[in-house]
């Protein structure tokens, strides 16, 4: 891989928001009313016209919060060389998560590490755009040993090594090519959430439910956890639907203690619900093993990761067996780096790998990620899923392409289909956008 010589210039930062909330997009049993927001980057480089761009989650308020930390982090990576951050991605990820006065307010965590996940989302888009490929292509053809040099194994070598991750990759060579093809045209398997939200009316759940089986989806989430008779209606509405030979998820959005999550999904049981995801405090790994424990003679999984934090916490969720599915979100992480650490530990200790998806620009990284990990690690799809949700996916130029519920492989643009669309800019920074100064005169 050629040298390329070029110096970031400045990151500019902008705070987007998309005004969900006024139809109960996003609605669960914790966050009533999310306005789905990112904190939003743009890597400028001295002397050339490429640029990276990158994003980080948020629900609205506080996004401010996570744009002042990215500008307090990007001295760390303005006036770098991208040859010297690209050659030793590991050291300038653990350089950015390591400051040390900046790190006290993490570490690996919070706000600090949803900055983190902005600027290097941001990198690995730029990296895919100068070699002119999306990011799970630029993946699947970096060499295994290139692949684990971005990777910073301090805290998770007693679960993997750099060495078992390279001969993982290595391993999962034959019939790459294979895989990839596949991806092309028939794509990686999703499941919905879109009719899921828990302050959609029952008529406008029905229609939703009706709308995704019409295009192929036979697998659906609905949310849970406000009142439990409520739950066992909508339970009962969507299985009458979508039938039993179809898949149904439930997710309470970490709303219960332990124990009433056990009773609760004890009467959710005869629904026969495939999983239940954040049962309780995200950070619970025992409350989620004694869970998952209660829970195995009704063959409810538990699925958890959306807001976990580090690879650190993961793996001791699944060394614990306290997780069934782990679900790494693209920017609760420190950015691909640190999730592809989860993916190998993912591999050793088989444990399936189902992204959480679904907020602005999820879908559109994670099916990278996941297209990755299925043609040059994990080499299977049995018992996974991205997450789908038909929400603010026009406002990218790379948007995602669904045939019949699979995530196809983006192969049309390069980089990791992060930038927005000048007038979603326009239209939509907080609080001067246009759409937000109507809103907000109102």
């Amino acid at each position: 891989m050629a040298g390329y010589g070029l110096v970031i210039a400045s990151l500019d930062v902008k705070d987007i928001r998309f005004p969900t909330s006024l139809e109960a997009h996003g609605s669960d049993a914790m966050h009533g009313d999310p306005d789905y927001s990112c904190a939003y980057v743009i890597i400028n480089l001295k002397n050339s016209d490429f640029k990276g761009y990158g994003l980080t989650f948020t629900l609205g308020r506080g996004t401010e919060v996570v744009t002042q930390a990215i500008h307090s982090l990007s001295q760390l990576a303005v006036g770098k060389n991208l040859d010297n951050i690209y050659d030793d991605f590991a050291g300038f990820w653990r350089t950015l998560t390591s400051e040390s006065q900046l790190r006290w307010i993490g570490p690996e965590k919070g706000v600090i590490h949803l900055a983190t996940a902005a600027i290097v989302n941001a990198l690995w888009d730029l990296w895919a755009r100068l070699e002119n490929k999306p990011v799970w292509k630029l993946l699947v053809d970096l060499p295994p040993e290139k692949i684990v040099s971005t990777v910073d194994f301090r805290y998770i070598s007693d679960v993997v090594t750099k060495e078992e991750a390279i001969r993982m990759l290595k391993d999962s060579q034959k019939m790459k090519k294979e895989r990839e093809d596949e991806m092309k045209t028939g794509g990686y398997p999703a499941y919905t959430t879109q009719p899921g939200w828990l302050g959609y009316k029952p008529e406008k759940v029905r229609e939703l439910c009706k709308a995704y089986m019409d295009k192929g989806f036979k697998a659906f989430k609905i949310k849970v956890g406000n009142d439990l008779e409520s739950d066992r209606e909508r339970c009962q509405m969507v299985r009458n639907i979508i039938g039993w030979e179809n898949i149904l998820m439930t997710d309470a959005n970490q709303v219960w203690d332990v124990e009433e999550a056990i009773v609760w999904m004890k009467s959710l049981a005869e629904f026969k619900p495939y999983w239940i995801e954040e049962p309780t405090s995200p950070d619970d790994i025992l409350g989620h093993k004694r869970i998952a424990e209660s829970l195995e003679e009704f063959g409810i999984k538990v699925a958890t990761g959306e807001m976990c934090s580090n690879r650190i916490m993961f793996k001791q969720f699944m060394q614990t067996k306290a997780l069934h599915f782990c679900q790494i979100d693209s920017c609760r992480l420190g950015g691909v780096n640190e999730i592809l650490a989860v993916y190998f530990m993912a591999k050793k200790l088989n444990v399936p790998v189902c992204p959480h998806a679904g907020g602005v620009g999820l879908c559109e990284m994670v099916q990278h990620l996941q297209i990755f990990d299925y043609i040059s690690l994990s080499a299977t799809k049995e018992d996974r899923f991205i997450e789908y949700v038909d929400q603010e996916h026009d406002h990218f130029e790379d948007t995602i392409l669904m045939r019949n519920a699979h995530y196809v492989a983006p192969t049309q643009m390069p980089g990791y289909s992060t930038k927005f669309k000048t007038e979603t800019i326009n239209d939509y920074e907080f609080p001067n956008g246009n759409v937000w100064s109507k809103i907000l005169a109102q």
